[in-house]
């Protein structure tokens, strides 16, 4: 009765059912995987954002493709107020509107991929791309990061995945959960090798604002190289996963260029997905981001000062550069696989962390931490992981 393109394995697994059961009992647990700025205990403008809401203008319906211009204007300034040296601004007519990132990636797999079409993504990543994939009839193939004082992007692996079905590369810049920005050097090859290959450059950049131990490159949408496409959206930016705004910017060439914003417009015409509402409240929300950035960012540098001062104490225990982003990599000593040392965190530590497996790790002895957990917490957590995992 069902497609199988749903054919997932539902069936709960051993950290999931260790999770469940530890809340099922009310144990209070440390949670070190929150993902959730509205749940981090930081301060919102709560009367800027509710007056942002507000607007009469939403009461009235006007259906536009790409969405209202007067948004993607603001989304266009956000751009441009950047310092890097470019050849032209980002405008308005290069930018769409989606719901969410995940509903941005499906228009562009089905601008990009007949069913059976490959796209290459980056390992270790987002689980999730295997899902949109899968919805959209499209298959994965990785090309690896490797990690050498830092990440870097195994370029000759990106070649080596190629196949005569591959139509886009995929970066994520940020990565999650590495950290790692994908920098000039390396996003000049690869959109060189799409550019020689015919293939489109998808690039994810949620967590671009996000710099910790790095300095962020300048963003795709203004890469002219290849045919590209920047993602981003409210959720990071703004901190606001619930107020559903994320875009596309279409950039490239220019015969290419107009030729995607063409059939793109027809795909974002079909569904018409965003709500008025949120599209009129998306310019204060982006005018009021730096209140958020500011309170996450200075967490997360308090929590690497933390984590990095108990490491000290543990040889044993490493954690990786994270040059950005909302995660940090512990390597720890491989007694066991990933799955079955995050289970005994949750049982007999009371702390919740992800393995690395869940974001294909190539071995064993990874755990992910989110930096944006809330001090004390944080804090807490860490020394049960390292009280464990070091002795």
């Amino acid at each position: 009765m069902f497609a199988a393109r749903t054919r997932w394995e539902l069936t709960q697994n051993r950290y999931s059912a260790a999770l469940h059961e530890a809340r099922s009992l009310g144990v209070r647990l440390l949670d070190l995987t929150v993902s959730n700025p509205t749940r981090c205990a930081i301060a919102f403008n709560t009367k800027s954002i509710l007056a942002s809401l507000a607007n009469s203008k939403s009461l009235d319906y006007d259906p536009q493709p790409q969405g209202l211009r007067s948004t993607r204007e603001a989304i266009a300034a956000y751009y441009n107020r950047s310092s890097y040296p470019r050849v032209d601004d980002v405008s308005a007519d290069q930018i769409f509107l989606t719901v969410s990132t995940s509903e941005a990636y499906s228009y562009l797999f089905r601008l990009l991929c007949d069913p059976g079409d490959e796209v290459l993504v980056p390992r270790p990543s987002y689980p999730l791309f295997d899902f949109l994939a899968d919805i959209q009839d499209v298959k994965l193939h990785s090309y690896d990061l490797f990690y050498d004082h830092g990440w870097h992007i195994d370029i000759s692996g990106i070649r080596n995945a190629m196949t005569g079905r591959t139509r886009a590369v995929l970066i994520v810049n940020p990565n999650n959960p590495t950290g790692s920005f994908v920098h000039a050097d390396e996003v000049q090859q690869i959109a060189s090798l799409c550019s020689e290959q015919e293939l489109a450059l998808i690039s994810d950049e949620v967590f671009l604002d996000y710099g910790l131990e790095g300095r962020a490159e300048a963003s795709t949408a203004f890469l002219c190289d290849c045919l590209c496409f920047a993602l981003s959206g409210l959720s990071k930016i703004s901190c606001m996963p619930q107020m559903k705004l994320a875009w596309i910017v279409v950039n490239g060439p220019k015969q290419l260029r107009e030729q995607a914003t063409a059939r793109l417009e027809v795909i974002a015409d079909t569904y018409l997905s965003v709500s008025t509402p949120i599209q009129h409240a998306a310019p204060s929300l982006l005018d009021g981001r730096e209140l958020m950035q500011a309170q996450l960012i200075a967490r997360m540098r308090s929590n690497l000062q933390f984590l990095d001062g108990q490491l000290a104490s543990f040889s044993s225990v490493e954690r990786l550069r994270v040059e950005g982003g909302w995660c940090a990599i512990l390597r720890v000593p491989i007694r066991q696989s990933d799955e079955d040392l995050a289970v005994d965190l949750i049982s007999h530590e009371n702390v919740i962390v992800h393995p690395g497996h869940f974001y294909e790790f190539s071995q064993d002895g990874y755990l992910v931490l989110s930096l944006i957990t809330p001090e004390e917490e944080f804090r807490e957590g860490v020394v049960r992981i390292l009280r464990s995992t070091a002795s």
